[in-house]
């Protein structure tokens, strides 16, 4: 061809929009590099938007001596609430007590008790928990966030709905962050610092060529040819297909698909506190306050064996929520009061562990890179935690940069995402300016404004003078003003992506209204419309 008709060669091509695509994305943008993202789907569409919310250090993962991870992930707890305090916000866990406590004997840490101190063999004392709080307090720096605390449930308000038996928590801070538009924030940051976003494109081929990767897609626009002098895999659950079917390359190193299942249940109780609940057979699982007006319920750890594309919360995983969530509440949860479930495939590193609970969640980078760096590299990403993904980004920009000589340093900590750039006490402030500006807004749809698009809200409502200047009201606060703004900046093309990831309001809305919501999207903006109704 010739050469004016030649593709550009970017320096990075990325392959998978979840939470490490775009933020290995926008790290390496704001470094000086050019770069081109591919996602099959829409963004966050898979495991990113079907995490259980939460940036935590991982509580359970000290009893498996899991201490880098915890580590990192909990300096990184107050890093990320500066840098982005409209979608995250600190949040209190209260965990009961209870005689009937054991440990899973799967552990190290239980194992070594049991070797050691053979009489608190099955015991998981309050003692070992306590000291597994204070190392959580601890290991990460924390600043912004209240330590742990005892309760007397006897007379705190968190005891209320729980079963009487439980007379005694722990009181713990970890955070809440808005998943999905976590993904998307990052995927705008790099966009606005020169990356390329392509969504709904599929890369069907990726081989080396001398010093480059030739990449070919299949989106919108139908084939294209993509050059790149490094290609990185960031494809989630589908990372180890990317390498054999795409790259076609050999590899002794793969995922281990493991479903985590959620449940989102009527609300349960009134506080704004959360539960961290202990099983009998070693899970944990959490109960959070969610969307107003739901509990949110999760979550399982089930090998999966499946597409990724085809996770979903089965009944005997609905169930087993449900009956874990009763051993504690003195109202039983049962399966009628579910309003919705989700599921996602986490792709943990295939360490070889015994059971899925066991597996590691920490990340591991691979370069591929034969011939001394002569051939263009490739990095496999396996694993992560949605708490670490800026973590991971820096450590795939490292591995990378002694093929970038040019490379300029790390800088995304504290580094505010679009939206964010306010203290992160700042957002009663933003809420009260909010419906001074727009008085026709009542407090709650205010308050959802800034909790998803922080010091843009204002950009999302224009010049509004009132109501009727929004355009059409699909219900539950969204109105084509709102629709208007996801679609030109947020990449939304389908109602699904709207109701179910960009604002989370599909709990709040009918089928008939999702449905309407995508026959305008369809009729707006034909060449957008997906092949499907969104449900």
């Amino acid at each position: 061809m010739p050469a004016s008709d030649r593709p550009e060669t970017v320096d990075l091509f990325i392959i998978g929009g979840g939470i490490n695509g775009c933020g290995i994305a926008r790290d390496a943008a704001g470094r000086g590099l050019s770069v081109t993202l591919a996602e099959q789907g829409d963004l966050a569409q898979g495991t990113s938007s079907a995490s259980t919310k939460l940036f935590h250090g991982g509580l359970r993962y000290l009893e498996y001596f899991e201490f880098r991870l915890v580590r990192e992930a909990l300096e990184e707890r107050e890093t990320l609430l500066a840098a982005m305090p409209h979608i995250s916000w600190p949040m209190r866990f209260v965990l009961p007590l209870s005689p009937e406590m054991r440990f899973d004997t799967d552990t190290p840490t239980a194992r070594l008790l049991g070797w050691t101190m053979p009489w608190l063999r099955g015991r998981r004392p309050d003692w070992l928990i306590r000291l597994g709080l204070f190392l959580y307090d601890t290991m990460g720096g924390r600043k912004i966030l209240p330590a742990t605390r005892t309760l007397d449930l006897k007379r705190d308000p968190a005891g209320g709905p729980l079963q009487p038996r439980f007379a005694k928590a722990y009181e713990y801070s970890d955070c809440w962050v808005q998943d999905s538009r976590l993904v998307v924030l990052n995927a705008r940051d790099a966009a606005r610092r020169g990356a390329q976003i392509l969504t709904r494109t599929r890369v069907t081929e990726a081989r080396r060529d001398g010093a480059l990767w030739k990449i070919t897609t299949r989106g919108p626009d139908g084939p294209q040819t993509h050059s790149a002098r490094a290609l990185v895999n960031a494809g989630g659950p589908w990372v180890e297909d990317v390498i054999r079917n795409v790259a076609r390359i050999n590899s002794t190193e793969g995922v281990r698909l493991v479903r985590g299942s959620h449940i989102v249940t009527k609300k349960l109780y009134d506080h704004d506190r959360c539960y961290f609940f202990q099983g009998s057979d070693g899970r944990i699982i959490f109960a959070i306050p969610y969307e107003q007006d739901f509990t949110l319920i999760g979550t399982t750890d089930k090998d999966h064996h499946g597409a990724p594309s085809e996770a979903r919360c089965t009944d005997e995983e609905r169930d087993y929520l449900c009956r874990f969530a009763s051993e504690y509440f003195v109202r039983p949860v049962t399966p009628a009061d579910v309003v919705w479930t989700y599921s996602g495939v986490r792709p943990l590193y295939n360490d070889g562990a015994k059971s899925a609970t066991a597996a590691t969640r920490d990340y591991v980078l691979s370069l591929d890179s034969p011939q001394s760096g002569a051939a263009a590299p490739l990095l496999n990403v396996f694993g992560g935690k949605i708490t670490t993904y800026r973590r991971l980004a820096e450590s795939a920009l490292s591995k990378l940069g002694p093929h970038f000589p040019g490379l300029k340093p790390a800088w995304t900590a504290r580094a505010a995402l679009p939206g964010g750039d306010f203290p992160t006490d700042g957002v009663a402030a933003l809420i009260e300016a909010l419906l001074v500006k727009y008085p026709f807004l009542t407090k709650p749809w205010a308050t959802r404004l800034i909790r998803a698009y922080g010091g843009e809200a204002v950009q999302v409502l224009g010049d509004a003078k009132s109501l009727q200047d929004l355009g059409r009201d699909f219900g539950g606060t969204l109105t084509e003003a709102e629709v208007r703004w996801l679609v030109a900046q947020e990449w939304a093309q389908s109602a699904e992506d709207i109701v179910w990831r960009r604002t989370r309001l599909g709990l709040h809305l009918s089928a008939e209204q999702i449905e309407a919501l995508q026959a305008h999207l369809a009729a707006a903006h034909p060449a957008r419309a997906p092949e499907r109704a969104a449900g």
